[in-house]
This record gives C-alpha cells, sequence and structure tokens, in this order.
C-alpha cells in the first residue's frame, strides 16, 4: 500500500495535557495541525492527580464553558479549597488556596483521576483544525531547511507527515527531544514518585484539603494524600532520585510502613483498602533554564522537564506550556520563521518570564525542606499564628509575596518575631 502524505501546519506528539493545550489554542488560532499519540483515550496516567489554579486559568483561556462543566461534575471532579502543610515533628497547617475563603466561591483547583481529564482534554480538541490519530507509532523524524517530516504507522495505514514546526508533547522520554534536541541528556533535577489509589480512608474535617506530609525518613520529599470522588483518594510518595540513591531507598517499602506505622497517618487506613497496583514513574522536575526549542520544534511539559520541584504540579505546568507553544506557532507563522532564534524570544524566554520566578522560589524551598529543624519551626510558628497563615495562604495568589520565600529575612522574622 502506498505512503499516504499529509502536510499542515504543525505536529504536536502526545496528547496529554501538554498536548491538548497546544492544540487547544492553535485551533483558537484557526491554524491546522495534527496530534499523534502511541495510546488509545482512555488511558491511565501515573500523577498526583491534583490540578491547580493554573489548569483552571489554562481551561478558562481555551473555553469557559470547560470550567462549568468541570465544577458541576463533582461525581467526577472534586473541588480543592486548601493545601494541608505537615511537618517532620507530626505539626501541620492548613492553608486556603485564597485567604478568606468559602464554598460559594469558585474553587481554586480540583481532583480528578487522570484516566478521567486526560479523556476529558483529549475530547475537547475535537475542532476542525486538529487531526487526532490514536495508536500511531512514529517510525522517524527528520528535519529540512523546510521544516519537519515524520513517518507514522496507525492501523495497516503508512503516513509521512510534513510541518513547519513539530511540538514535543511526548513526556520525559520523549522521541521529540531526544531526536531534535542537541545535548538531549542535559541535567534534570529528577524524582522518583509511587501511586496508589485507596478507598476509604478517614480524613481530619470535612474541607478535605490536598496534603503534603514531610516526613522525617522521606525528606527533603514527601508523603500524599489527595482526595478525589466517590470516596477515594490518591496516595503517595516522592522522593529526588539521587536521595533515593544514595539512601537506598525502597519507595514502596517507606510508603507502607508510613502508612502502617506513622501515628498521623495510619489510624486513617484503619479501614482502608488498596485499589489496583502501586505503580512509579519519573519526575523530570525544572531546574536550572534549560533549552527547550531550536529549529523548527519545540518541547513541552514533561518533555521541557518543567514539573515544579517543590509541589510536584505537573498537570497545570503542561497546559500552560502547551498554550504558550500555540502562540509562538502563530509569531512564526506570521513572520515566516521557524529559526532556533525566533523560537528562543517567542517561547523559550516568555517561558521562563512567566514561571522561571516560580521554578525558582520552588527549588529554594526543595533545599529549605532538607533542613528539618527550619521545617518544624516554620510550621510550629504557622500552627500559632492566624497571621503567618493568612501570610502564607496569600502567598499562592501574589507571587512577588511568594519571591520572599527566597530570601533569609523571611525566616529571621519568622523564628525571632521580628
Amino acid at each position: 500500500m502506498p505512503v499516504q502524505k499529509i502536510a499542515t501546519s504543525a505536529i504536536i506528539i502526545g496528547a496529554g495535557p501538554a498536548g491538548a493545550g497546544t492544540s487547544f489554542f492553535l485551533s483558537k488560532s484557526g491554524i491546522p495541525h495534527i496530534v499523534i499519540d502511541k495510546d488509545k483515550f482512555p488511558r491511565d496516567k501515573v500523577c498526583g492527580d491534583a490540578c491547580s489554579g493554573k489548569t483552571v486559568l489554562v481551561l478558562n483561556r481555551a473555553n469557559p464553558a470547560w470550567m462549568e462543566e468541570i465544577n458541576s461534575r463533582r461525581d467526577i471532579f472534586l473541588p480543592s479549597w486548601g493545601i494541608t502543610f505537615n511537618a517532620p515533628n507530626g505539626k501541620g497547617i492548613n492553608i486556603p488556596f485564597t485567604p478568606q475563603w468559602s464554598k460559594e466561591m469558585k474553587p481554586a483547583g480540583f481532583t480528578v483521576t487522570r484516566f478521567v481529564f486526560d479523556d476529558f482534554l483529549f475530547r475537547k480538541m475535537e475542532s476542525p483544525y486538529a487531526r487526532i490519530f490514536e495508536e500511531a507509532k512514529i517510525d522517524n523524524i527528520k528535519t529540512s531547511d523546510t521544516g519537519v517530516s515524520i513517518q507514522v504507522t496507525c492501523g495497516s495505514v503508512e503516513y509521512e507527515i510534513t510541518a513547519p514546526m513539530i511540538v514535543g508533547a511526548d513526556g520525559d522520554k520523549s522521541l521529540v527531544r531526544k531526536t531534535l534536541l542537541n545535548n538531549n541528556t542535559s541535567a534534570k533535577t529528577y524524582a522518583v514518585g509511587l501511586r496508589a489509589y485507596y478507598e476509604g480512608i478517614t480524613w481530619p474535617n470535612e474541607d478535605q484539603f490536598i496534603e503534603l506530609h514531610f516526613l522525617e525518613e522521606t525528606l527533603p520529599g514527601y508523603f500524599w494524600i489527595f482526595p478525589l470522588p466517590n470516596g477515594m483518594a490518591n496516595i503517595g510518595v516522592g522522593i529526588p532520585s539521587d536521595v533515593v540513591r544514595s539512601k537506598k531507598i525502597n519507595l514502596r517499602e517507606q510508603m507502607l510502613a508510613a502508612i502502617k506505622n506513622n501515628p498521623a497517618i495510619a489510624p486513617r487506613f484503619a479501614n482502608a483498602t488498596l485499589k489496583g497496583k502501586i505503580q512509579g514513574w519519573g519526575l523530570p522536575m525544572a531546574g536550572e533554564k534549560e533549552v527547550l526549542s531550536g529549529n523548527n520544534f519545540m518541547l513541552t511539559g514533561d518533555a521541557a522537564a518543567l514539573i515544579d520541584p517543590f509541589s510536584g504540579e505537573g498537570i497545570g505546568n503542561a497546559l500552560y506550556s502547551g498554550m504558550l507553544a500555540a502562540e509562538a506557532i502563530q509569531k512564526c507563522r506570521e513572520q515566516n520563521d521557524y529559526s532556533a532564534a525566533t523560537l528562543k524570544r517567542e517561547y523559550d524566554d516568555v517561558l521562563y518570564k512567566r514561571l522561571g520566578n516560580e521554578f525558582r522560589i520552588s527549588n529554594t524551598l526543595q533545599r529549605l525542606s532538607r533542613r528539618k529543624w527550619l521545617f518544624n519551626a516554620v510550621i510550629n510558628k504557622a500552627h500559632k499564628s492566624p497571621a503567618l497563615r493568612d501570610t502564607i495562604s496569600s502567598m499562592f495568589a501574589d507571587m512577588d509575596l511568594r519571591s520572599q520565600l527566597r530570601k533569609p529575612s523571611f525566616y529571621f522574622r519568622i523564628l525571632f518575631n521580628k
């Protein structure tokens, strides 16, 4: 059978949040494109399943009706109102995402399984401008002076697809990154995570904030408990890879030991049941500023190593990077220029201008979490001080205020009541 040839304006490899985000905004701009994924949707993706305000922002920009749909479907999307931080000494503080919040407000975020959410995003990609290939195998990626050419097998049909632009939204083992980015193994701050689903755990209060437990044995990582609809919860642990290697940590044993023995956690699992398997995955954390593009290509989401190094947030950053990638493609089309220099200016520089300070703050917090005594002291102070809890809450919405977390003077004032 002859190879079918298709020409389009952009090729997106991967139909997860990063690829979907790119597709949404290309369609809004009327730019034809093709999305290719190796799986068939719905499919599972190992993840913490928590979606932040950044996810809400991108979806509202794509189509406000989608967030209305999410907020109305509490059988599969659970609203998220805040976060609980628990220090190694067992003390905890509840921090609403918005000061003076109430449940009458629209939630700042939500939790949902990736099996459900990625399929939700996948269905929203349907557009006259988007052609989507599922269960497709990429046989080759080539670049030329005029753009990119890929060979794809989908079912029994072979395609040759050409475009001036390709977007790698294909995860931390990205084929686009491996093929097109020089020095594609550049250092990333990797972490390793485990995820399990449990049914029937108990909650300390009805608000069901998402929880991060900074246990002594997991520092500088953490154990998490994220509520899901229908009495389910996403339970997991994430620890930097270098710590796992140096301390020879068995993550599965670590997680199950916390569930069985930790005095703040174990009683809540007394009548809980594990559903399915405990699964692991790699987390490419954002570190130093990396190259995210080159001639005729960009990297988004996990392929670009954009997971927040402190909170572990990946979904919102993936969607956000996809939105910026689509905006960059539109500008490249206007200039008829897909060169590395133009893509750096229109994509890399824009992304790091928007997210770079957030990454720097999170890297600082990740390093500080290695100092158990400081973490305990800050949580102890916040536990006693409503004013300090309000300050920390405000930091979720105010990046300038959050930047104080990088300054030693902030902790000096807390510790010595200055």
